[in-house]
């Protein structure tokens, strides 16, 4: 059974997405069509309800500042490409950056920069799987499946910056 809770956040309502025994989604609004996975709201009793809880108090602390890490059983599911380049962006310290072109080279494949950067838009669990970490070779903050504003904001966020995102 799939279940999802929605969830507010400085950078806008989040949908929350479980099974029995994972985390497989944050969707930033609009959010997916629920009813189209068939996927039941959350109402307690199961275990994907706990690992939705446990999703939400994790990214409120996270979203309070007093998180840097995740500890979620998560699993996207995707191409063996997408899912190395997931796994990569989980050892992506919180409050630093780094270039697509760096991700790819630490994934073995120095030439992959535009297959890096179309694996890391297609995170189906941002935040908490950082792909907004990952920015141009410049410095520029390039694509995100939130949009740029939320990158900019979770940026600042790690980064102790200034935040002024206004979301809903």
């Amino acid at each position: 059974m799939t279940c999802f809770d929605l969830m507010p956040s400085p950078v806008g309502e989040l949908m929350l997405v479980a099974t029995e025994s994972h985390l497989v989604g944050v969707y930033f609004t609009p959010h997916p069509d629920e009813s189209a996975g068939q996927w039941r709201r959350a109402a307690g009793g199961t275990a994907a309800d706990a690992i939705l809880a446990r999703a939400r108090a994790q990214l409120t602390e996270y979203f309070t500042g007093t998180v840097t890490q995740f500890d979620l059983p998560l699993q996207a599911r995707g191409t063996p490409f997408q899912t190395q380049v997931w796994d990569a962006l989980r050892a992506i310290p919180h409050g630093q950056t780094i270039s697509y072109g760096e991700l790819a080279r630490r994934l073995g494949a120095p030439k992959a920069m535009r297959a890096v950067g179309a694996a890391n838009g297609r995170n189906p669990i941002p935040i908490i799987v950082p792909c907004h970490r990952v920015i141009g070779a410049r410095g520029d903050l390039t694509g995100f499946g939130g949009g740029l504003e939320r990158k900019r904001w979770l940026l600042a966020h790690e980064g102790g910056g200034e935040l002024e995102l206004r979301v809903g």
